[in-house]
């Protein structure tokens, strides 16, 4: 077997080469721009802070110091904790706005002759909420007014108004100023929709010839 071919060289040879490649190709994946022109290689750790070594064109390994935190921390980690930082239950406040915008809206999309089964599901939803209103006092109180005061949901204008006086009942009870009843339809108009695609189930003149 000739000198060129033994064994050994060629494997030698096929290594070396495999390291340079290796070598090249991470640095060029790190770049050089980022790291250090002069350290001596260090086992060492300076407080919190871990040696990472890279190679450079030069086959030289140099260290570069790093945070050990940033090494565990995960790209979104900062994203999810403004979240979790962010995030909160609705408070009881935020319910109750959010609960007569939908009751008025509601009312302001009820037919000015609503059918009888939609006149039903209005006094349902009344007792439902006073029900299962996810705040128990405030369930309690609503119960109280609506004995007091029977849901009223002949017409539009009818129930419209009749919530605009309940929900200045409640509004009283908890020192707040009451909303002029004559502006209701101004504050919580109807729902603007192509093709009448806010319609309730039951306001078209097609629906109630079935």
């Amino acid at each position: 077997m000739s000198q060129d071919q033994n064994p050994i060289q060629l494997i030698l040879k096929t290594g070396g080469n495999l390291i340079k490649c290796i070598q090249t190709h991470f640095s060029n994946f790190i770049g050089e721009s980022h790291l250090p022109s002069s350290h001596s290689p260090s086992n060492h750790h300076h407080g919190h802070n871990d040696i990472v070594y890279s190679v450079s064109s030069s086959s030289r390994i140099t260290p570069i110091e790093v945070d050990s935190k940033q090494l565990l921390q995960s790209p979104n980690d900062n994203n999810n904790n403004f979240k979790a930082q962010t995030a909160k239950p609705v408070t009881k406040e935020e319910l109750g706005r959010a609960t007569w915008t939908l009751l008025h809206t509601l009312a302001a999309q009820l037919p000015d002759r609503p059918t009888r089964q939609q006149k039903k599901d209005v006094r349902e939803l009344m007792a439902i909420l006073s029900r299962l209103y996810p705040c128990k006092e405030c369930a309690d109180h609503f119960k109280e007014v609506l004995s007091a005061n029977p849901v009223q949901a002949g017409s539009q204008a009818e129930f419209s108004q009749w919530l605009c006086h309940v929900h200045n009942v409640v509004n009283r009870s908890l020192g707040k100023l009451v909303f002029p009843c004559q502006r209701v339809d101004a504050r919580w108009g109807k729902l603007e929709c192509k093709e009448r695609a806010c319609d309730l189930e039951g306001s078209s003149t097609e629906y109630r010839r079935k």
